[in-house]
């Protein structure tokens, strides 16, 4: 399609949509208040631009006292009579408050006013304040209501709008509605109410309708006031006086024509575009259709074999019940038998009962021979017996030990079983993660809402400048080592070789089932351990101009009241110095490497080290080195006065402000990291700031480098007088904040 072509479809689509061609079908959904699930009525927007009920958010309010309702937006309409709402009850109030559906720190169950002015919004559930003034300060959506009224008109075509005027059973049809009146009249009752020749007949007036709009949209902070400029802000109209002295006066705004032009344009652009792809989005939604049967067949396939396999399971654990149950049945039958017969035994020996009864009369036989020929058999059973007697035990053991079972294995087992298969990898954080000669690595976990049971951590050695190409090749740098298993987002891995470069991996574990490994992410570690020290508020502090935050590890520079009283005094030129502090710990052997990061609308930072046998002469004869009376140049580039000047510092410092990085000069004794800096051109000398800065001094070597800390890339390094104990140094001058890296101070703050 060409340009043309294109532009005159476009503009077709504009004239559609403002004649009202354009046919109201389908849109329900979004004419629905997401409170009360019914047609708006009345709607209200709320200031994040989403619409509710006006009696929707009144309930919400909780406004049961009369007086303090009013018609919210209905400030817009002039000389309109106020409606009157009744209010919810106190029974359907506590139900909201009870039921969570609304934020309300005012409400106190039994209070008369309950003070709320804070709403959750439903459609994006952001709180919203809407200030002392409440709904007085929302504008009515009159575009949504006329909306709404095309759409219950074209709902209820064959219901038509009466006249206001006639009274039944005589009530016409309306066949006019008065935009000034706010009524809808028949034939006959609108011209005897708007008599030609009288103001009335100027009304304005269309056809049948329940919708009636202000004609002008006014200002509700200020209600005489119309509406004329658009807040590109907050997203709403605004009058003059609004932007005058309002709470938009710092606000940037643009008429109202031209924002209607632009909003205009943009919304029928975009719906240009959506009707322009109307066919990619039918095929995109019968593919969604096609996903949606898919589900649903694949859904009930799983089930299926869910149900199968489960069934299964239950039917072999059912015939192993069974089999058992039998067993137990069977060995308990043999039991009681045996028991029984050994009850019955011993029952006979009971006198004029069973084997003794027996014996009782056996021995009243007086035929020798008989006698003889039954005793035998008779006394060896009683001898039997009173062994038994004297020996006695039970013919079963009533125990059944031996039938229970220990199902802790199966339970592990049946536990264990997966059904969220492999779970997705963990992503390695960054922003959080922090690598010295220990490396805190951190990571957020999936979104798949099912918890993993542990991660593990595994790390390599890439290289680094001291170690050989032999053992780059060898099995140190190619080999991942594992830490043990993690039951947190994080882990520390101890013992990392310095100036080296390292890579991270992470992966979860869910019942038995690993997950992909994360993106592997590199790190490089420092040149040096890590030195720990907090700020000091001893040597040089100026508690008028540098506040300190408990842990130490933070400064920022204000402008306290002395200088301000100096700068009343001031007429021409400017006195400001730099404030210093230092750490709380030196340094007097080896290298030694720290971090941190200076917030971004600093104005000016020195950062660096410092010795201690130049400190007290400084603290104590301080020069302001930005006096227009001192000045170590003297106009020529020899850099003799440059030499003389840093021989008397005791700072060796970097500078950084304003979001840059200044490279000084290159000198015979420094070196910068690029060519292009080290040719002395100024602009070639600002970089951007590191999010985080670096410093490493070889006080053996009396060097001090100046790294990026998150690339470990060396931006600047120079000479430096390790002469006595060297301290971290800090100097601020204006607004200007740093804070020191968590690992630095850590073992202070532990100690």
């Amino acid at each position: 399609m060409s340009d043309s072509e294109d532009m005159t479809e476009f503009a077709s689509i504009v004239e559609r949509i403002e004649r009202g061609e354009v046919p109201i079908k389908n849109i329900e959904r979004e004419l629905i208040c997401p409170i009360c699930k019914e047609l708006f009525t009345h709607p209200l927007i709320l200031p994040c631009q989403h619409s509710v009920c006006h009696k929707c958010v009144r309930e919400l309010l909780m406004l049961n006292h009369e007086d303090s309702f009013d018609a919210g937006s209905e400030c817009s309409l002039p000389g309109s009579p106020r409606s009157r709402v009744p209010s919810p009850s106190m029974e359907r109030l506590d139900r909201l408050v009870r039921s969570g559906s609304i934020s309300s720190p005012g409400w106190r169950r039994g209070s008369v006013t309950p003070r709320v002015t804070t709403i959750p919004c439903p459609g994006c559930h952001h709180d919203i304040d809407l200030g002392e003034r409440g709904i007085s300060m929302l504008f009515r959506n009159f575009t949504l209501e006329s909306i709404v009224e095309r759409y219950r008109q074209a709902a209820r075509a064959a219901i038509a709008i009466m006249c206001n005027i006639c009274k039944p059973p005589q009530q016409q049809e309306a066949t006019k509605s008065c935009m000034d009146c706010k009524a809808s009249y028949c034939n006959e009752c609108f011209k005897l109410h708007h008599p030609w020749g009288t103001p009335k007949a100027q009304h304005e007036y269309v056809g049948p309708t329940t919708n009636f709009r202000p004609k002008v949209l006014m200002c509700p902070e200020h209600e005489m006031e119309k509406v004329n400029m658009y807040c590109e802000v907050c997203r709403r109209p605004v009058c003059h006086l609004c932007k005058l002295g309002g709470s938009h006066a710092n606000h940037k705004v643009t008429s109202m024509s031209s924002a209607y032009k632009i909003l205009k344009e943009k919304l029928a652009k975009s719906i240009h575009y959506l009707i322009s792809k109307e066919d990619q989005v039918r095929t995109q939604i019968t593919e969604l259709e096609l996903l949606i049967n898919q589900t649903e067949e694949n859904g009930q396939l799983a089930e299926r074999h869910a149900n199968e396999h489960f069934e299964r399971l239950f039917e072999t654990l059912q015939e192993r019940k069974s089999e058992m149950l039998r067993s137990i049945e069977q060995s308990r039958n043999r039991r009681l038998d045996q028991l029984k017969g050994q009850v019955e035994e011993y029952q006979g020996m009971l006198e004029n009962s069973g084997l003794v009864g027996y014996a009782q009369e056996v021995l009243k036989e007086t035929d020798q021979s008989c006698f003889v020929q039954t005793a035998k058999q008779l006394h060896t059973r009683i001898q039997k017996a009173t062994e038994s007697l004297r020996t006695f035990h039970p013919s079963a053991d009533p125990c059944f030990d031996e039938f229970v079972l220990d199902t802790s294995r199966e339970e592990t087992l049946l536990k264990e079983m997966c059904f969220g298969g492999v779970p997705d990898p963990p992503l390695i954080d960054l922003s959080r993660s922090r690598v010295y000669n220990e490396a805190t690595i951190c990571w957020r976990l999936s979104d798949d809402h099912l918890p993993t049971d542990h991660q593990i951590l595994e790390y390599r050695r890439l290289g680094g400048p001291s170690q050989s190409p032999s053992q780059e090749d060898g099995e140190d740098s190619g080999v991942w080592r594992a830490t043990d298993r993690v039951y947190g987002p994080s882990s520390v891995v101890c013992d990392l070789e310095p100036d080296s470069l390292y890579a991270f991996r992470v992966r979860s574990c869910r019942n038995s089932m690993f997950s992909p490994y994360s993106p592997e992410v590199t790190f490089h570690t420092p040149p040096a351990p890590a030195f720990g020290f907090l700020f000091s508020d001893k040597c040089g502090f100026s508690t008028e101009r540098l506040v300190l935050n408990k842990r130490r590890d933070s400064v920022e520079s204000v402008a306290g009241m002395a200088f301000l009283l100096a700068a009343e005094r001031v007429q021409t030129g400017s006195y400001i110095g730099l404030d210093y502090i230092i750490g709380d710990a030196g340094i007097s052997q080896g290298r030694h490497y720290w971090a941190f990061r200076v917030e971004p609308h600093s104005y000016l930072v020195k950062v660096g080290v410092a010795s201690d046998s130049k400190l007290l002469e400084w603290f104590h004869n301080p020069r302001d080195t930005s006096s227009p009376r001192y000045d170590h140049d003297s106009g020529h580039d020899s850099g003799s006065e440059d030499t003389c000047y840093e021989i008397s510092q005791p700072f060796t410092l970097l500078t950084l402000g304003m979001g840059k990085l200044f490279i000084p000069k290159a000198s015979s004794s420094s070196s910068v990291s690029t060519a292009s800096a080290a040719s002395g051109d100024p602009g070639n000398r600002v970089l951007p700031m590191p999010n985080r800065v670096g410093v490493c001094l070889d006080y053996d070597a009396g060097r001090v480098y100046f790294y990026d800390a998150d690339t470990m890339r060396c931006l600047y390094e120079r000479q430096v007088d390790c002469s006595g104990t060297m301290y971290p140094a800090f100097g601020l001058m204006g607004s200007g904040k740093v804070h020191l890296e968590e690992f630095i101070t850590a073992k202070r703050l532990t100690f």
